[in-house]
């Protein structure tokens, strides 16, 4: 057997340029595609920066070695850099090419089940399942530099704005939400769970307690639930908390580090970012995250419905209903199909339908039974243009509005360029909300989050009209991060968690460490969490944050690479002291 020769990295496959022609080089990569041409064998060697084409011409000493070598072989190819006679402007590299004077095989390959650079054309089931062939296709490889590159961007800013990085347990305690939590059984102490943290909240603020006053981390959280597009059961956050501010400071900040990740993409990034109360973004977004670039807004049209003489519409008044529409402009020429169809959309979304006005060229009409002066005279004092269509939803205030977002979103994509960046803070959320379905109060954000100084007094007489100091950073449509100002004082705190039917047990239980920390000189503090996924998928313009993770979940929280979750031996269950229903 010949001696191997040590290996050593020159130059990356995609990085050989003009400047290194007459030099010999060996480069190191996997098979992307290998052809044979008037007696010529030419191979697409890939690596992690791209592809560089090597010849294999008549004078390469060992010919027959080329049928040992298929499809996503692992080569060491050394040989001279010339200049390619007919250039690729598609590559790179593709000025030059390198003429093959030694070949190793560092590592054959079956047939795979797949090839990288035909992922769009492979099932997701089948690149999950072979995600480390599906991770070699160069886009894929060219989002994790991005990743990689952001996370250091990040780290940096932070650190000049003096932010420490201090690492928080993985294994803690439940949270409230305990419903949500991955669960860690203890071997020690059988019958007692660790959790993995949804977020590092109490640990953060504990450190705001500890004098640290500005603390950052890149870190891992779990949560337990259903998957959408831009969650996964485990995902990556960075994790802000400073005291001694107020929100306006950080805001700024946070713009900040926005504008240095997005510059590495070429986004000029315009600061300081808009601002809109919770409560004006529902109005006219039916959204706490609304798409700024859908050019709509939700409309009022609940007065003038009393002069259309319409029963359906009486009823629903009569019922204490909102009226609430979109106007769409250049839309009036819409066909019966496409309205039948944003009918039949307004009812998968949750409504009972969707009424529509329009001009046609033998008067006004609508799905309403409606005199058509009636709709003239309403298009008149509403100075709607002729040529737009007028879309209708009925229902509860609340429900109204969300159903005439959801609407706003569907007949909005034509909207949804990519490269067009609509930032926005939300702030003035509510404190609570009222759980319907468990008949009580909830926290809109967490537990932690401070209230509006001058609504403390309304904590006991009207608890759903306080305002807390929360805010949400929503960039196209998509939340990328969430905060508030923290309770630093023990008694107010106390009071929030008995609004939220926390027995003074399970306080204890749960915050006892807590609160107890809360006595001995907490500072003011607030915070914010950013999804580092969610920033990525919009920076790389990805439809899912799965394309941004290593080795991401399903949809329905499992991963095929490793087959987990699994079913575990009964030994370990009995060591652990667990029984399953």
């Amino acid at each position: 057997m010949a001696e191997r020769k040590l290996l050593k990295r020159e130059t990356y496959c995609g990085a050989v340029r003009e400047e290194h022609v007459g030099r010999t080089l060996t480069v190191y990569g996997w098979v992307n595609n290998m052809r044979e041409l008037g007696g010529l064998t030419f191979i697409d060697l890939r690596d992690r920066e791209g592809l560089l084409q090597i010849v294999v011409n008549e004078t390469f000493a060992r010919p027959d070695q080329l049928k040992c070598i298929g499809k996503e072989t692992v080569l060491a190819v050394s040989g001279r850099v010339v200049a390619r006679a007919k250039p690729n402007s598609d590559l790179p590299s593709g000025r030059v090419e390198l003429i093959a004077s030694d070949i190793e095989i560092l590592a054959a390959s079956e047939v795979p089940p797949f090839v990288p650079e035909n992922r769009g054309n492979v099932s997701e089931e089948l690149r999950f399942r072979h995600r480390y062939i599906d991770l070699r296709n160069l886009g894929m490889q060219k989002n994790f530099k991005l990743r990689s590159k952001v996370n250091l961007r990040a780290r940096n800013f932070l650190d000049k704005e003096g932010f420490l990085d201090i690492e928080t347990p993985m294994l803690t305690n439940a949270t409230p939400e305990g419903a949500r939590d991955y669960l860690v059984p203890s071997r020690i102490y059988k019958g007692k769970m660790f959790a993995l943290p949804q977020s590092p909240q109490q640990f953060k603020q504990l450190l705001m307690v500890a004098g640290f006053e500005r603390y950052y981390q890149i870190t891992r959280c779990f949560r337990d639930e259903d998957l959408r597009a831009d969650r996964q059961p485990e995902f990556t956050q960075i994790d802000i908390e400073m005291s001694f501010a107020e929100h306006d400071e950080l805001f700024s900040i946070i713009e900040r580090l926005v504008r240095e990740i997005f510059t590495l993409r070429g986004h000029d990034v315009t600061l300081p970012f808009r601002r809109m109360p919770y409560k004006e973004a529902m109005e006219k977004y039916g959204s706490d995250k609304p798409d700024l670039r859908i050019p709509y807004q939700i409309q009022d049209f609940t007065d003038e419905s009393g002069t259309w003489n319409s029963d359906l519409l009486n009823a629903a008044r009569a019922k204490g209903e909102r009226i609430k529409g979109l106007v769409i402009p250049d839309a009036a020429g819409f066909s019966r199909k496409q309205l039948d169809e944003i009918n039949e959309t307004g009812k998968k979304l949750g409504g009972r339908g969707v009424i529509w006005m329009k001009k046609a060229d033998d008067g006004f009409k609508s799905s309403l039974k409606v005199a058509p002066e009636a709709i003239a005279a309403f298009f008149e004092k509403r100075r709607i243009a002729p040529d737009s269509l007028v879309l209708l939803v009925a229902d509860a205030e609340a429900q109204a509005l969300l159903l005439a977002g959801k609407l706003r979103e569907f007949l909005g994509k034509k909207f949804q360029d990519k490269n067009r960046m609509e930032f926005l803070w939300v702030t003035d959320f509510p404190l609570f909300f009222f759980n319907e379905e468990e008949k009580r109060l909830d926290s809109n954000h967490h537990p932690f989050t401070a209230p509006r100084p001058e609504d403390i007094p309304l904590l006991d007489s009207r608890p759903l009209a306080v305002m807390a100091i929360a805010y949400d950073l929503v960039l196209n449509g998509v939340e990328i991060g969430g905060g508030s100002k923290r309770i630093h004082d023990i008694t107010l705190q106390k009071k929030v968690f008995q609004m939220l039917n926390l027995a003074d047990r399970e306080i204890e239980e749960k915050f006892g460490f807590f609160l107890t920390a809360l006595k001995f000189g907490a500072p003011p503090h607030l915070g914010i969490a950013l999804g580092f996924d969610r920033l990525l998928m919009l920076l790389t313009g990805e439809d899912s944050i799965r394309e941004i993770i290593a080795f991401p979940k399903t949809t329905s929280s499992l991963c095929l690479l490793t087959g987990s979750p699994s079913v575990v031996s009964q030994r370990q269950l009995d060591e652990l002291g667990i029984a399953i229903k």
